[in-house]
């Protein structure tokens, strides 16, 4: 077929614009441009340049041909392969997105980044030829130079141009000039961003499996053999050797010339699982994170399109890697909410590994020491194939938990950050030369700021909530529009003297922790400390070095960290996360205490761990403390049966967004109204509208309307009708409206 005209998709993620636009194909680019490729067009009244993507060919058009707009250019360092396509599809669907929405997720961010081009210089003579030339140019001083030059070459034939400059001291026109009397020529070679240095990992061998190691990769390894389309729940107590069934896994994978894909749940994680990858496989690991620069996120795809790079590990995106065999498909972690994009098109990366797995006839492997209720629910019911690890990897001391309850502490007269026990504790562990790490999942030093007179509490300008205070540089901080001013000294409401900061956050605890164990170093590791690519990696280094004893952090220090000198872990405030306005509030606080306390005594000394909660009878404390995931999921699941969520109803959250707040309240009980339609007797129960629990950011107002429903055929149906719904309303009013499918997070 002729390649007169192409059918593409714009890169604007507009739901009217969704649709298939016809351009012609100039001869010139007939012979290089495919489906999947990714193109220059203009667009609109202004032909404004814009991006597209090409899924289709015809040769013939029902309208007239003089109004037909051209293909501009191709990026030809970038397409889209034919199964992320089918990806692209299955997600406009499955999240009611937009077409280009769905493609532009699936590739890197700027598809115009080229390649690194390198100058390189090569010698065109042996070492005969080249020591004779030295002889000859020894006493003509005006050839120093050159032979300056030569003396580099003799020891380097290859060596890229800027080097040899250096390293000779010379000019580029002194090595245009040997170019042309044929000594030396140029090379261009392609120069590749790698985002570690192989050089700075050791390598290292497999382990042997313990018995319920053994067993696990029997199974996954005969799925790979088989090219099974399974889905593995490996639940594994911490320490148990997870990671090492992944990656003896992934051997086998890498053996029939297949690629693998482990997901890790977040960026601090990335360097510690690098490190164990790459020192077992070498330079066929990838990475792909958010940190890293254009440059290097391009390289990385290129390098997995290419077959050179056979595993890639990253946060949820890395499941796009375009690997063109896929063997395995891993989820660390797989419970983490941060699987689940917050960004249109709202994805959870477990399903769309799911989708590409099926594709590829490969299984994926979910693991985790603290399942989310729904996968275990679902490796109970035999929708998934559930793998337990029991046992430890090695023969440890068992971890000693313990729970403090705060309101006894109180009432003997302790109102410091410290319970009696975890003071003696840290203590103790810091006598004995050994590490201790405290979780608090609450960046910042105060909470909040108030006046203690009239109650008057200092809130954002532009969002509803109340600043925090920072007191490394003495300011008010939005956590949401990052607005900052000077911490205040008098009451703008009173007028008063009498204003302080209340609360706790990490900066806080650190700040008391230096001073009353002055003796120890402390290190912190929260969003303000991690900033730059390698933040976490900094922090993580100095800490696995011993160069500080105290490690205080949020979340990020909760999981997947091996620290062999770790003794103690303290739970500073467990109840943070169990009272919130989300119904996964329980599983949420059992997941992280759980997480965190198993960081303690990971290596051949006994581990401690102690959590503060003020609710020590809670099942979720109880569970996290004697680490009994069973436990745990016996009570939840009866609570989310009892209630009708997950897994017994799928979920669907309208966050309707205006900055005319009494537009936007009359439009939520409009969409109300007329969703009212799905009467009860279809499954469909609708709750709100009310405003969400952040009401306003950046002067936007919030409202949210939650739907249940029994099927998630019937959410996506609604779905699209509210989006009809949408378009339908007055523009100049509304901002947006966000539709999340069975949400991770409340709003």
């Amino acid at each position: 077929m002729i390649k007169k005209y192409a059918q593409i998709i714009i890169s604007i993620s507009v739901k009217s614009l969704d649709r298939i636009f016809t351009y012609g194909v100039p001869e010139t680019l007939r012979p290089s441009l495919g489906i999947g490729s990714i193109v220059e067009i203009p667009f609109g009244a202004g032909n404004r340049i814009i991006r597209g993507y090409i899924l289709g060919f015809c040769e013939e058009i029902d309208f007239d041909p003089t109004k037909v707009k051209y293909i501009l250019k191709q990026y030809e360092e970038v397409g889209i392969e034919s199964e992320l396509l089918e990806l692209a599809v299955f997600m406009k669907n499955r999240y009611v997105t937009t077409m280009q929405s769905a493609l532009g997720t699936l590739l890197p961010s700027r598809p115009n980044v080229r390649k690194k081009e390198e100058k390189w210089v090569r010698s065109l003579m042996d070492q005969d030829q080249l020591l004779d030339m030295m002889r000859t140019l020894k006493d003509k001083k005006i050839y120093e130079p050159r032979r300056r030059v030569l003396e580099v070459l003799l020891v380097k034939p290859h060596i890229p141009l800027k080097e040899i400059m250096e390293e000779a001291d010379v000019s580029r026109g002194i090595i245009s000039t040997m170019v042309k009397h044929l000594i030396l020529e140029f090379e261009t070679n392609i120069s590749i961003r790698m985002p570690y240095d192989l050089e700075a990992y050791d390598t290292s061998i497999n382990l042997a499996p313990n018995k319920e190691q053994d067993k696990a990769l029997t199974q996954i390894t005969q799925s790979i053999q088989q090219r099974e389309n399974k889905v593995f729940l490996l639940h594994g107590i911490t320490g148990s050797g997870k990671t090492e069934v992944y990656m003896q896994a992934i051997e086998q994978v890498l053996k029939v010339g297949q690629s693998a894909i482990v997901m890790i749940p977040e960026i601090a994680l990335t360097p510690l699982m690098v490190k164990r990858f790459v020192e077992r496989f070498g330079e066929v690991v990838g990475v792909m994170h958010s940190r890293l620069s254009e440059g290097e996120r391009f390289d990385q795809w290129r390098l997995a399109k290419e077959g050179r790079l056979k595993i890639m590990i990253g946060p949820r995106s890395a499941i796009f890697a375009p690997f063109e065999k896929i063997g395995l498909i891993i989820l660390d972690e797989e419970h983490e909410t941060s699987y689940k994009s917050e960004m249109p098109p709202k994805y959870h990366a477990r399903e769309v590994a799911i989708y590409r797995a099926r594709y590829h006839m490969c299984p994926v492997l979910l693991g985790s020491a603290t399942p989310l209720v729904e996968s275990y629910y679902k490796a109970l019911s035999g929708k998934y194939t559930l793998i337990e690890l029991d046992q430890k990897a090695e023969a440890l001391s068992p971890l000693e938990v313990e729970t403090v309850d705060m309101r006894k502490e109180l009432e003997k007269g302790n109102t410091s950050i410290l319970s009696h026990e975890l003071y003696e504790a840290i203590k103790a562990t810091l006598l004995k030369k050994e590490q201790i790490i405290l979780f608090l999942n609450r960046r910042g030093h105060s909470n909040f700021v108030s006046c203690r007179l009239c109650g008057y509490v200092l809130k954002c300008n532009h969002c509803d909530v109340a600043y925090n205070y920072h007191k490394y540089n003495h300011k008010l901080q939005c956590h949401y529009c990052n607005e900052s001013i000077p911490m205040v000294q008098i009451c703008p409401s009173c007028g008063s003297k009498h204003v302080k900061a209340f609360g706790i956050g990490t900066q806080k605890v650190e700040a008391y922790i230096k001073e009353i164990f002055s003796e120890a170093k402390v290190l912190r590791m929260d969003y303000d400390t991690t900033t730059g690519k390698d933040g976490h990696k900094r922090i993580l280094d100095q800490f696995e070095a011993k160069e500080a004893d105290i490690l205080i952090g949020t979340q990020m220090v909760a999981k997947g960290h091996h620290f062999n000198n770790v003794t103690l872990v303290g739970v500073l405030a467990a109840d943070m996360s169990l009272y919130v306005n989300d119904f996964r509030a329980s599983e949420k606080t059992f997941q992280l205490v759980t997480q965190v306390t198993g960081r303690s005594g990971r290596g051949d000394k006994a581990g401690r761990a102690i959590i503060q909660t003020y609710t020590p009878d809670h099942y979720s404390i109880m569970s996290a403390q004697n680490q009994d995931y069973k436990n745990f999921y016996n009570n939840e699941i009866q609570y989310r049966k009892l209630m009708g969520y997950a897994p017994f109803k799928e979920m669907m959250s309208v966050l309707i967004i205006s900055t005319d707040e009494k537009y936007l309240i009359q439009l939520c009980h409009r969409i109300k109204e007329q969703l009212s339609i799905y009467d009860q007797n279809k499954g469909i129960e609708i709750l709100g509208p009310s405003p969400a629990t952040l009401s306003k950011i950046r002067n936007n107002f919030r409202w949210v309307i939650y739907i249940k429903a029994d099927s998630y055929k019937a959410l996506t149906a609604l779905a699209n009708h509210l989006y009809n719904i949408n378009e339908q309303e007055d523009h100049r009013h509304i901002s947006h409206m966000q539709i999340d499918l069975n949400p991770m997070m409340s709003y």
